[in-house]
């Protein structure tokens, strides 16, 4: 028997140790720049934008009612400067690394920007 959270920690891990090595992240996009955002399943009245961190992941996920979207690639620079602060500030968590049924952690894009900062240069906000 599988453990879901230990998947969904791993999934995590791996998505902040993939980003930091390729330098991009993964959203789903429409041809109108709408971005794919799912109601929280842990928080009312709140929403999760999820990410991933290779295309062929988030691709995956555009069939049945995402299949108006595709995969959009974010440099790390934009999404630790722009959309991360852009998030915590709508109040929208990140889901990183989703599974196919669209279910992982939900993040606060603050924490994420922290694991992404503990290796990242000092810059002047």
């Amino acid at each position: 028997m599988s453990n879901p959270d230990a998947e969904y920690e791993a999934n995590y891990d791996a998505f902040i140790a993939e980003i930091k090595q390729t330098g991009e992240v993964w959203g789903l996009c429409t041809d109108e720049d709408d971005w794919a955002v799912c109601a929280s399943s842990a928080y009312e009245d709140t929403d999760v934008m999820p990410f991933w961190s290779s295309k062929a992941a988030a691709q995956a996920q555009c069939v049945g009612e995402w299949a108006v979207f595709h995969a959009q690639a974010i440099p790390l620079e934009d999404f630790l400067n722009d959309w991360l602060p852009g998030m915590h500030e709508d109040d929208v968590m990140v889901g990183p690394n989703w599974d196919e049924n669209l279910e992982g952690l939900e993040v606060e894009p603050a924490d994420v920007a922290l694991e992404l900062d503990d290796e990242a240069p000092e810059t002047d906000a």
